[in-house]
């Protein structure tokens, strides 16, 4: 199905902090959240996966681990590629960490000082340094998954399609068992026509088609999981479906509405242990 590229439409179904007013509250509570998790855990903080100012991450390490390390989750935050920051998300580490997983938060630099181009390169890199680093820290790097929301789906669901090789020889093919995308993007097109977001992105024909996954081949050695929240706007709700749709059953087998949630409410079922995601998320960590 072909997207509505009507600006003012668009503008209204991808607005999300105008669809959600109290969007304020669910942020604060994230970071209320986040700043005790740093508080009570033995995390790792700001180190550097490359020489940006913004290419840090935080790492979370298992409560306990397997002799031969714990799985690692990489939780990649959205904020349309141009806000938020790795430090409001902390709150999704405790609760894996009980399970037995460690987990990393990256940063990554901002549009419009960046292109999502250059964001998808630096992610590729926090990958990299995860997969040589994560022993060093207790994390097993032969079973790492990733998880990320909006923005942040629409990245994990891009490295799924990395060539590894090309970002460093001595990665296996697929370093990641699989993604978890949260009410994820996968067709930058309409985006391109939403006036709200089109001054910071700058998104041409061009870099839409080399940036938007439904236009890549399925990908090859790992699952991708795609959920979006009912109360969400018709466009995510498209966008969900259509991964689906464009990659197949055998590379999308989770493809799924979660009641009750909208865009920013779901990530509490990836932080609640007794949540959907929380539970998809285990899975692609082989901890269910």
């Amino acid at each position: 199905m072909k997207p509505r590229l009507d600006p003012a439409w668009l503008e209204a179904q991808y607005n999300n902090r105008a669809l959600v007013p109290q969007h304020g509250e669910v942020f604060d509570s994230w970071r209320a959240a986040s700043a005790l998790a740093r508080r009570e855990s033995r995390a790792h903080l700001d180190v550097a996966y490359g020489s940006g100012p913004s290419e840090t991450l935080d790492i979370f390490p298992a409560v306990t681990a397997a002799p031969a390390g714990a799985p690692v989750l990489v939780f990649i935050h959205g904020g349309y590629w141009r806000s938020l920051d790795k430090a409001d998300h902390s709150f999704v580490a405790p609760s894996f960490n009980a399970d037995g997983a460690m987990v990393v938060v990256p940063n990554y630099a901002l549009c419009p000082s960046v292109g999502i181009e250059q964001i998808a390169l630096q992610m590729a890199s926090a990958l990299a340094w995860v997969w040589r680093h994560a022993a060093a820290y207790g994390g097993d790097p032969a079973r790492i998954a990733l998880a990320g929301h909006s923005a942040g789906g629409h990245l994990a669901a891009l490295l799924l399609s990395c060539r590894w090789r090309d970002v460093d020889a001595a990665l296996p093919p697929q370093p990641v068992s699989g993604a978890l995308a949260i009410s994820g993007l996968y067709d930058l097109e309409p985006l391109r026509h939403a006036p709200f977001l089109q001054r910071d992105l700058k998104l041409t024909p061009a870099s839409v088609a080399r940036l938007s996954p439904a236009f890549f081949p399925r990908p090859k050695g790992a699952k991708l999981y795609a959920a979006v929240g009912l109360d969400e706007s018709e466009e995510f709700r498209r966008q969900t479906t259509l991964i689906r749709d464009v990659w197949g059953p055998t590379a999308v087998p989770v493809c799924e509405t979660l009641p009750a949630s909208n865009h920013f409410t779901v990530l509490r079922g990836l932080a609640d242990p007794q949540g959907r995601l929380h539970q998809l998320a285990l899975r692609l960590l082989g901890l269910r």
